[in-house]
């Protein structure tokens, strides 16, 4: 289950107020604010949380679970960059993205 601290760090990634949270993931504005109020597994039903997590996975966010480093946040790269894989040396004026 996603914590407190990661929905606090996603909607500042995302830089979302509880009410866009609230709308995308069809819940109260005052669950948002209950689950964020807890830096570990929030006091919200395990739908609402799982539906807060979807909410802000569709909005790019990647939660990292904790591997011995702590459990994070990460926003998820959507499209590749056109130079990805390319190196300096093939890099020219028309390619550079």
């Amino acid at each position: 289950m996603i914590t407190g601290s990661q929905i606090r760090a996603a909607r500042a990634i995302l830089r979302w107020t509880a009410d866009q949270v609230a709308t995308a993931a069809s819940v109260g504005v005052a669950t948002v604010r209950r689950a964020e109020a807890a830096d570990f597994e929030p006091v919200i039903t395990a739908a609402n949380a799982a539906a807060i997590q979807r909410a802000l996975e569709s909005a790019g966010i990647e939660f990292i679970a904790e591997n011995g480093g702590g459990d994070g946040v990460r926003r998820r790269n959507r499209r590749p960059s056109p130079d990805q894989g390319k190196t300096p040396d093939e890099l020219t004026s028309e390619n550079d993205g």
